[in-house]
């Protein structure tokens, strides 16, 4: 769009349009950073073992003994077998006591040959959970456990296919349409669907939703950078862009596992996330339409007249003409050109920039996501390991803006990626 800033300079960088803006689409950005970790809490699966039927008439402690306990690094009961009960029942019946407490010592190999010995059988009268940290998620009501556990990381896949959707989806839809109609419309996937997962009767019915849930997260946080980054202008555009809605995004992030905490139930868990979005409601009359996209589709006169109530906002006074009709009918004949996905790798100079930035990001992903469910296999509450996982992040987004103020950019992306890199190795050493 030609001279658009130069247009727009009466405006300054700074003042309480600015400000206003800066504020609603930092709000804006919370439902999405309180649904991205939701993936973690909704599928966690806590310890569990074989269930033991109180119709089998055994002991406490013959119940205790039915479950195997094997030895990998410490011990542990099996997950996915016991003992077969009805041999289990017949040495009960016949007064035989299984010595747990010796059986505990299995380093010294005192196990008794009586348990050792025994069939083991499937869960069949399903499982037991753990109630330490959730009272119940999906893999616990749906049993996504042993055999079934492929379900587990295969809705995690299909909330980030819902994702990689919505960044196509948003961006031609946000074109067509406008940003903010897009925006709002994604919030409101956001909490029609996570309000609907809570009364998902089964597996596939909680993926279909869960997809959905994926889609309006990711076209949330890409259309509220899109306005952000069109509506302002100079050093506010940059503030907004590199510190204050990641600040905020990380921010909401850090509520879920608090949330979680309290709720532990994860029906009850799903109906919570939906108020942040039910909240953004009234900011519907704040936001407003890009101008930019007003003008590139040829809606000069509610472009300027956006401008000119910014501009009695912010005290100055708008010029007689703020844009000039050849400069607006060259921006709007840009409506006519087509512009699409395919035009990222339409000239070699475009391509070779395209393909560096998708190895970064999917570089960058692979390790933030891995790192981030990587973190159930650490010992401690769940809760507050992933309330410190995000709210690290804090400090490095402040880091990361100074770096980029006072820094060559390139410079400062090897330096953080280079970091970032050794402190995966000294992982790796430490686990050693």
């Amino acid at each position: 769009m030609q001279n658009y800033e130069e247009s727009v300079s009466f405006l300054r960088t700074w003042g309480p349009f600015q400000r206003k803006i800066f504020v609603v689409l930092c709000l804006a950005c919370v439902p999405c950073g309180y649904n991205i970790l939701s993936v973690i809490f909704l599928l966690a699966s806590p310890p569990h073992h074989c269930d033991i039927p109180a119709h089998s008439n055994l002991s406490q402690e013959w119940i205790h003994a039915s479950i195997p306990v094997k030895v990998a690094g410490q011990l542990t009961r099996s997950s996915c077998s016991r003992y077969e009960l009805d041999l289990v029942r017949n040495l009960s019946t016949m007064g035989a006591s299984p010595n747990w407490m010796q059986n505990q010592s299995v380093q010294q190999g005192s196990r008794p040959e009586v348990l050792s010995n025994l069939r083991q059988e499937d869960c069949k009268d399903g499982w037991t959970y753990s109630t330490e940290y959730f009272q119940s998620t999906v893999v616990t009501e749906f049993d996504l456990v042993c055999s079934e556990q492929w379900k587990q990381p295969l809705t995690s896949l299909v909330y980030f296919l819902g994702g990689l959707s919505g960044c196509f989806v948003s961006g031609q839809i946000s074109d067509w349409f406008g940003r903010k109609p897009v925006l709002f419309g994604s919030i409101a996937i956001l909490s029609v669907f996570s309000s609907a997962v809570a009364f998902a009767p089964s597996w596939p019915v909680f993926t279909v939703l869960f997809f959905m849930l994926g889609l309006g997260q990711i076209a949330c946080y890409i259309v509220v950078f899109v306005l952000g980054s069109e509506i302002l202008v100079g050093s506010s555009r940059v503030l907004f862009c590199s510190l204050g809605q990641p600040f905020v995004y990380v921010f909401s992030m850090m509520l879920l596992p608090g949330t979680a905490y309290l709720v532990r139930s994860w029906r009850h868990l799903s109906l919570t996330m939906a108020l942040p979005g039910l909240a953004c409601i009234p900011l519907w009359w704040l936001v407003p339409e890009s101008p930019r996209w007003l003008l590139s589709h040829g809606h000069l006169p509610e472009a300027e007249l956006l401008l000119r109530s910014a501009a009695l906002e912010n005290q100055v006074e708008a010029p007689t003409v703020i844009f000039l009709p050849p400069k607006a009918e060259r921006a709007g004949s840009q409506k006519a050109e087509s512009v699409s996905f395919l035009g990222l790798l339409k000239t070699a100079n475009i391509r070779r920039v395209t393909m560096k930035l998708w190895l970064i990001w999917f570089s960058m992903s692979i390790c933030y996501f891995g790192l981030s469910f990587s973190m159930s296999t650490l010992y401690g509450n769940p809760f507050l390991n992933y309330f410190l996982l995000t709210a690290v992040e804090l400090p490095a987004l402040f880091a990361s803006w100074l770096a980029a103020r006072s820094f060559p950019r390139r410079l400062s992306f090897i330096s953080f990626s280079l970091l970032g890199a050794l402190a995966l190795l000294f992982i790796q050493v430490t686990m050693h």
